[in-house]
Order: C-alpha cells, then structure tokens, then sequence
C-alpha cells in the first residue's frame, strides 16, 4: 500500500525547462522552456491556434521524438523510451493521432487488435472476446469487420480512439480528437472522455490521465479541469476553468471566439 501511495505522488508527465522540436523537422525548436506537470487522473486541454506547436508538443509527450533540451519525464521514467526493457512502462501511455491512423488493409476488429497481438503476442482469435467488448461499448461493433475505406471521419477517430485503450493505459493523449466531427460525435466524445476522467467508465474503474489538444476552447470548457495555451512559441499554463475565463483576451480570446453566422 505504500508504494501505491508513492506512485499517486509522482507525476505521470513532468517536464522541466524542454525545447519541442518540430515532428516534421525535429531540428527545429517550436516551443521552449516548457515547464509542466499532470498528476495522475487530470484531465489538461491544451489549446493553441494551428501553427502554434500544440500537436509537437503531443508528439514529444507520447515519446516519439527527444526534448531539444531539458528533461521530461514519465510517471518518474525519462522519456522518450525506445528500448525493449523498458516498454512495459511506456505501455502506459496511449496516443490518438488526429486522422486515426488506421491501417486500411485490415479491418476495424484488426485494427484494434493490433496492440494485443503486437505487444501481448495474443492471436487474432485469443485476443477477439476483448476486442469484441470494445468494439460494443464504444458504438463499433457493427463496422467490426468493415476496413476504414467503408468508413467516414467520425467513426475513423473512435476506432483509434479504440485501439489506443485496448491495452488500458495509464494516460492517454488525444490530438485534436474533435476536430471535423459531426456535433453527435463531438458530444460522444466529450461524455465518453469525462467519464473516464472520473474513473465512471466501464472500460476502467480508476481515473485515467488525460491531455487533448485543440483550437477551440468552447466545448472543452465543461469537462476540461486544467489548461494550458500554446503561443508564441510558449507553453502558458493558465489553470482551472476560471482562471482560462479571466485569462487575458490576447491569449485566449481566439480560442473562444463565436463562430461567425
């Protein structure tokens, strides 16, 4: 029990003093001296204007690039983590990329399969009763057997959203996860992500971590506890709800504004 309450203590992201790079040219720094911690079981919106870094800054998170400079770690782990010894933890981490990522010659039963057979070296039909499972609670079941070409953009994103749950990790980045998406599904998302904030889901019973980018702060205002703004090449970290409403317009005030009738 004590190492249970020593691990609630530690951060499941802790960056201090990190340059981003650019994921497309990792040479080049987008953002820098990024300060920030996520406990575990918070829920970060991080908002910006497209351009502005917020997606590089995900990438770096989910580990696919190093810090320019500075250190980041995960749940008390440096990251990123590339080698084999350590990918247990880095399972611990999960990452929805914007378009979904899918693989088109494989089905959506596959495609979320994949990190099961991948990472848990479990058959097709070893890892099907779990799949099947997800598939129904989140909507899927019946394109189970469609490939992604059969698919439109709404349902795209919820099969990776899927596939990165199915190994049930700790935390999970979401990038940009309600963009382009009809308002049903932006208010599927938005109940599905809170419920498992608060541990209230059927697929966890525990709170799980959650970052998700985004260029429009409005419908994140309810279920969003903390917020960050990336301009100008800086990550701002504004706080709670309240504190993003009395924020300075020219840091928020593009990232709330009405859309034009």
């Amino acid at each position: 029990m004590e190492q249970d309450n020593s691990s609630a203590k530690t951060p499941a992201i802790l960056m201090r003093d990190v340059t981003v790079g650019a994921l497309n040219d990792p040479a080049t720094a987008v953002l820098r001296d990024v300060n920030w911690e996520v406990r575990p079981g918070d829920f970060w919106v991080l908002a910006g204007l497209q351009g502005e870094g917020k997606s590089d800054l995900l990438m770096l998170t989910a580990g696919l690039m190093p810090p320019l400079a500075g250190e980041y770690l995960f749940f008390g782990e440096p990251m990123p983590i590339f080698d084999e010894a350590r990918l247990p933890h880095r399972l611990r981490l999960g990452l929805v990329f914007e378009t979904g990522q899918l693989f088109n010659q494989l089905t959506v039963r596959e495609n979320v399969a994949l990190p099961l057979c991948y990472h848990r070296n479990l058959s097709q039909s070893e890892a099907a009763p779990t799949v099947q499972t997800l598939l129904d609670q989140m909507e899927l079941g019946p394109w189970a057997d469609s490939t992604p070409g059969s698919l439109g953009r709404n349902w795209h994103k919820r099969v990776g959203l899927a596939r990165a749950l199915i190994l049930k990790p700790d935390a999970l980045l979401l990038d940009n996860p309600l963009g382009g998406l009809d308002l049903r599904h932006v208010y599927w998302w938005l109940h599905f992500l809170q419920q498992l904030s608060k541990g209230s889901s059927t697929l966890r019973p525990e709170p799980i971590t959650l970052v998700a980018t985004t260029a429009d702060l409005r419908p994140w205002m309810e279920p969003g506890e903390k917020f960050g703004i990336v301009k100008n090449q800086t990550l701002n970290v504004v706080g709670s709800r309240a504190q993003v409403e009395a924020a300075k317009r020219e840091l928020v005030g593009e990232l709330m504004a009405p859309i034009a009738q």
